[in-house]
């Protein structure tokens, strides 16, 4: 009995030392915390965000806060559904959320699970960091039990709505409404409603701009479950689940897309912090004012997306776009990340390989060219440049899609395994990629082999002027700089002479390449994706709802490239980037090109006309070396007798100068030397003898393997009769 009340005793002592200890560490915590009601309403104003001159820029207004009075019953109502069910009958804490939350956090020693009431996400969005600690946690208890003491349950709905981040730079339930609708909140449907109350779990993540498909089936959970909690009946439930997803912003508050942007980008740095800390931040950009102008200006006709970033610090200088950050099919811009730029990494081919362009059935898929197949050979930098399918294709198919697609994986860009098809040459997928994926693949090209993707923020502050985040993203090497050579030297070709000609009256290196997407009913998406050593342009053209455009990849983006190009280099020129060790230019044979479609090197005495220089990596330069003038060859001559001459037909090679001896009874005799003559001929020979011929080819002093031709006998001449042979 004793030891059992010492152990009681014990027992008893320990659990009060530690509740003790408890209640004094949360005193100690929350020490001179208190519910500040300033704090619970943002104020109006304007965030401070600066472009690259550290300038400030017009920033999102805050709206006016929206009175509960105006809220249509469903409003409240899809929040309560998916974010805390029990709102109105706790008293600011779920314990049986908070329950299920804490044998979650046990089993992972960690406090990733959460059960915050609304109540608790009011206090955290303007109180509160967004850590996920036992301090921050103390203190939000502290201060949702004094936020439920002072004000009603509808007070604290109203303060919420009011205070949450939606996403795209809208602060509050009035901006919202605005912006993804153009409505008042009190005119917001059950289906927009619950829109709404699906984007604040992960406004970039369900933006029905970025990605239609999870904020719909986002939105239907939230609509499931106001009819679940009898908020909506089945008809009002049938009737919102078939109502669309805005296409865009609403026209009454269309907001910069720069802005929208590091909106975006913010949210991704600061995940869960409140609306309020949020407001407070010091955001320092890349924002080139006088560039943005420029972009906006762009009138296409059509739904179009424009985006400049530089190369260097991967920094996004101007972005504007009145169909959002959509991804669309990438046409054949797409070839030198896929294709091109891995079959040079790895040797396969090189700027100056021949490939046919036939049509090809490649196990039941038959690409074609846009003007139909040319059913010659032609060389990779001629096809890249002219964005011919075809041999793009074979190349693929050859190289082998998973390799291409891996390559496509490290710039930020992958490919499910239902896109790895030879229709992924020319683009074909079912999402694609946005242009910000595609600018900075191809950045790549010009920084050497080395990928970073872009960011608008370099630099936020918190309002005391500390520095909470500056950018300092990691490269890795996706190619050499040796094939980011001849890529850049193949897409300036492009810009010169290729798809993308609209660029060649630039005084400085561009390379660029174009990119059309067609439908059934014609173009769907036009690119022109251009770049200099120090910044990258991108240009979309095109519908977000599919229907067509009247426009080509080298049309109109390549205008629009062209313009902010001419607004970037206004004052100055880009640099040139040097020509890297390990890659040469050779000149090989043209007559075996033409005649064999492989490369070999021209022989060093050739004439400079019988050759074509081109660009090659070391490790890929033809292995062979023509000696047709250092050491000249010639097929055999055929050799004639007719009426006592001798005729020596000569077959080829112009360019020589020929030597032809003749042997008879041992005597040697020169016949001929001199320039290229088709027919020589002989008529200094004697009837009855046999004579011996030996051709020898000369190129500049180089004689090559003397030729034997067969021997010929002359023969006797018959004798002829007088010819009045009858008289006598």
């Amino acid at each position: 009995m004793k030891r059992t009340l010492t152990a009681l005793g014990i027992l008893f002592g320990t659990l009060l030392a530690l509740f003790l200890f408890a209640l004094f560490y949360y005193l100690g915590v929350t020490k001179g915390i208190s519910l500040d009601a300033k704090k619970l309403v943002l104020e109006t104003g304007r965030m401070a965000v600066f472009d690259a001159e550290e300038n400030p820029i017009e920033a999102a207004s805050l709206e006016k806060d929206v009175p509960y009075e105006e809220f249509p019953p469903y409003l409240p109502k899809a929040f309560v559904a998916v974010e805390d069910k029990r709102f109105y009958s706790h008293h600011g804490f779920d314990l049986r959320g908070i329950g299920r939350a804490l044998l979650k956090n046990i089993r992972s020693f960690s406090f990733r699970e959460g059960a915050s009431t609304i109540s608790q996400q009011l206090i955290k969005n303007t109180h509160l960091s967004s850590e996920k600690t036992l301090t921050r946690k103390l203190k939000e208890f502290k201060l949702t039990r004094a936020l439920e003491r002072r004000y009603t349950k509808n007070e604290i709905m109203e303060l919420y709505l009011n205070s949450i981040y939606f996403g795209h730079s809208a602060f509050g339930i009035g901006s919202a409404a605005s912006f993804y609708f153009g409505k008042n909140p009190s005119a917001l449907s059950p289906a927009e409603s619950a829109m709404l109350a699906a984007l604040v779990r992960s406004p970039n993540r369900y933006s029905p701009f970025k990605d239609p498909q999870k904020c719909l089936a986002r939105r239907n959970l939230v609509l499931s479950l106001m009819k679940e909690q009898g908020y909506i009946g089945e008809e009002e439930y049938a009737a919102a689940l078939s109502e669309p997803l805005p296409a865009s912003p609403s026209e009454k508050r269309r907001e910069s897309s720069y802005l929208s942007l590091v909106y975006d980008e913010l949210s991704d740095l600061f995940p869960g912090a409140g609306t309020a800390y949020l407001a407070s931040l010091r955001v320092f950009t890349a924002y080139d004012p006088a560039l943005q102008s420029v972009l906006e200006e762009a009138d296409t006709g059509s739904d179009v997306s424009l985006f400049v970033r530089s190369v260097e610090d991967n920094a996004i200088k101007a972005y504007h776009t009145t169909a959002g950050m959509v991804k669309r099919l990438p046409a054949s811009t797409i070839k030198p990340l896929l294709i091109y730029g891995p079959a040079i990494e790895e040797d396969f081919i090189s700027p100056a390989t021949a490939v046919l362009d036939e049509r090809t059935n490649f196990s039941g898929y038959m690409p074609d060219d846009a003007g139909g197949a040319t059913g010659d050979y032609m060389s990779v930098r001629y096809a890249l440049s002219r964005s011919v399918n075809i041999p793009a294709v074979k190349i693929l198919n050859s190289m082998g899609v998973d390799r291409g697609a891996g390559y496509l994986e490290k710039m930020g860009m992958p490919v499910p395994a239902e896109d790895r098809t030879l229709a992924l040459a020319l683009g074909g997928m079912r999402e694609g990629f946005t242009v910000k994926q595609l600018a900075d693949g191809y950045a790549t090209f010009s920084k050497g082999g080395m990928f970073a993707p872009s960011a608008a923020i370099q630099r936020v502050e918190d309002g005391r002027g500390r520095t909470l985040y500056k950018r300092d993203m990691p490269s890795r090497r996706v190619f050499s700089e040796e094939t980011c050579f001849l890529m850049r030297d193949m897409l300036e070709t492009a810009a010169r002479e290729g798809t993308a000609k609209r660029l060649k009256s630039l005084p400085y290196f561009v390379g660029a390449k174009t990119g059309t997407a067609e439908g059934e009913k014609g173009n769907l998406d036009a690119y022109t994706i251009a770049f200099t050593s120090e910044d990258v342009v991108a240009v979309w053209a095109g519908n977000r709802d599919n229907s067509p455009v009247d426009a080509t990849g080298g049309g109109v983006p390549a205008n629009l490239a062209k313009r902010a190009l001419e607004t970037l280099y206004r004052e100055r020129t880009p640099k040139e980037l040097p020509v890297p060790r390990g890659v040469e230019k050779l000149m090989c044979d043209k007559e075996t090109y033409k005649t064999r479609h492989t490369l070999v090197l021209s022989d060093p005495v050739a004439p400079p006309i019988e050759g074509f220089e081109e660009w090659f990596k070391e490790s890929a330069r033809p292995k062979e070396q023509s000696t047709k003038y250092s050491h000249p060859t010639i097929e055999t001559p055929t050799i004639s007798v007719k009426n006592g001459c001798v005729t020596i037909k000569l077959c080829q090679a112009e360019y020589y100068s020929y030597l032809i001896k003749r042997e008879n009874r041992g005597e040697v005799t020169t016949i001929y030397d001199g320039a290229y003559c088709h027919d020589i001929c002989d008529n200094s020979v004697r009837a009855g003898e046999r004579y011996r011929y030996t051709v020898i080819p000369l190129y500049k002093g180089h004689a090559g393997e003397p030729v034997e031709l067969p021997s010929v006998q002359i023969k006797e001449a018959s004798p002829s009769l007088p010819e009045d042979w009858w008289q006598d």
